[in-house]
């Protein structure tokens, strides 16, 4: 069946997750930690065993419970059918209520929380509520939006429209650079995203890339880590939320800037954009809350 607008409110079935240290190391390295000074502010992300060094986790690791969770039905499976290769990924969110442990254990539900009708497409909005099975305490949240080309026009309501975290006409407060690897996304995809888009030329063809084109969520991790050290110090207690909206894919082996703009709302906030190497945005309306 076509899109099911009636599915908003629809809950999936709680699923499980569980991680250990490799899996965080893994996933680090994945969104490039320690490639410029691989014996530098990094090493509590990359390594398990440096004397004087907890291990830690990044604050954006949580988004790979999206992909690596399992045990029941989610919540996108209530919106009906729909070709899979007409979905892109359209913008996420995350709220961390304690650091991330270094190993553990999670149960999440998530839920439909808007279908929205842009004529050419459909918008599909959902949330994702994990606990930390070892407590039953809340660990993070998460948002999501994707958009599926082909299935609007079904007479729905739009969606919202005013936007948030708009970057202001000036120069940035704090600028973060990371260059990417030529084979960043055959590192990232061992995370959990095995979509061959990101490392099979024929199938990138296919959608007019010159070659397999970056995860949308390792552009997010590496954004992360900007805000993480410019923000932050590093220091993953002090990391509270992270949003914003995917805009451009990226290449592997573009350099990405993160732009910081402070002071422009409540104490504790920051708005964002992540720019590829031609300097066009490929985050946009980022916003981050940190303390």
């Amino acid at each position: 069946m076509p899109i099911n607008p009636d599915a908003v409110g629809a809950k999936g079935e709680a699923r499980s997750w569980s991680w250990g240290s490799k899996d965080a190391l893994l996933y680090a390295l994945g969104v490039g930690a320690g490639v410029s000074d691989p014996v530098g502010a990094e090493l509590e992300f990359t390594t398990e065993n440096t004397a004087g060094v907890d291990q830690s986790v990044l604050p954006t690791f949580c988004v790979l419970s999206g992909f690596n969770a399992t045990g029941g039905k989610s919540a996108m499976s209530e919106v009906g059918s729909f070709d899979p290769r007409m979905l892109v990924h359209g913008e996420q969110g995350i709220v961390l209520h304690r650091p991330i442990p270094v190993e553990g254990s999670i149960s999440m539900v998530d839920e439909v929380t808007g279908i929205y009708d842009k004529g050419k497409g459909a918008v599909i909005a959902t949330k994702s509520v994990a606990t930390l099975e070892a407590d039953g305490q809340p660990l993070f949240d998460m948002t999501s939006s994707v958009f599926i080309t082909g299935e609007g026009d079904f007479g729905g309501d739009r969606g919202p429209s005013a936007k948030t975290n708009v970057a202001p006409e000036r120069d940035p407060d704090l600028s973060v650079t990371y260059q990417t690897r030529d084979d960043q996304a055959l590192l990232y995809r061992l995370s959990g995203d095995r979509n061959p888009l990101h490392s099979d030329k024929q199938f990138s063809d296919v959608g007019g890339f010159p070659k397999p084109i970056l995860h949308g969520l390792c552009t997010y991790g590496f954004t992360g880590r900007g805000l993480l050290s410019a923000l932050c110090d590093n220091d993953p207690t002090k990391f509270n939320s992270m949003e914003g909206r995917f805009s451009s894919p990226v290449l592997p082996g573009e350099a990405l800037t993160v732009n910081i703009w402070t002071g422009e709302g409540e104490d504790g906030t920051a708005i964002f954009q992540t720019v590829g190497g031609d300097g066009r945005v490929v985050i946009n309306n980022g916003g981050c809350g940190f303390s």
